[in-house]
């Protein structure tokens, strides 16, 4: 499983790529159909104080590519509500394959 993160207007960091990783590892377990992740982290200029870092994450799989993300007022928030996304996703996806 390879797991790739990309940065705009914001400084690298450990702490959220361990989180991030943490949380992915966790929906890999879940459904062993995963193949890549690539992780997005995106500081916005808004006047909103609810809003402004962007989280979003694709993920390769069978099929069309899975892709959420989400805006909010901290990268741990917008994280865990674009895995939430990410889990339904992949809850329906698991549903429609077939096993032979």
């Amino acid at each position: 499983m390879n797991i790739n993160f990309e940065y705009d207007n914001v400084s690298a960091s450990d702490r959220l790529e361990a989180l991030a990783t943490e949380k992915i590892n966790k929906l890999v377990n879940k459904y062993d159909f995963i193949v890549r992740a690539d992780v997005f982290f995106e500081a916005e200029n808004t006047s909103d104080d609810e809003t402004g870092r962007k989280t979003k994450i694709q993920l390769s799989a069978p099929g069309p590519r899975l892709f959420a993300e989400e805006s909010k007022e901290k990268f741990e928030i917008s994280l865990a509500e674009v895995i939430n996304q990410l889990d339904r996703q992949l809850q329906k996806r698991k549903g429609k394959m077939k096993t032979y």
